[in-house]
């Protein structure tokens, strides 16, 4: 059975969402281990940030690869 469009972008934003949270949780109990101090505010935008990166990085590895498909297809 196929997953519909609607699904599939329930999962991902699904996806987003826990990775963010677990993201700032790391880095609230990474960071100290390190001597590195940084308020809540400073750990959720950093997490943001990491979070956009792995969107545009998830992005364009599918894209890659569903060109590699295309082209062995062809």
């Amino acid at each position: 059975m196929k997953q519909s469009r609607a699904m599939s972008l329930v999962e991902s934003l699904t996806n987003v969402a826990v990775g963010y949270g677990i993201a700032v949780i790391t880095q609230l109990v990474v960071f100290p281990l390190f001597g590195l101090t940084t308020t809540l505010a400073e750990n959720m935008a950093m997490g943001a940030i990491f979070t956009v990166v792995s969107i545009a990085r998830s992005y364009c590895l599918r894209r890659l690869f569903e060109n590699l498909r295309a082209w062995q297809m062809a």
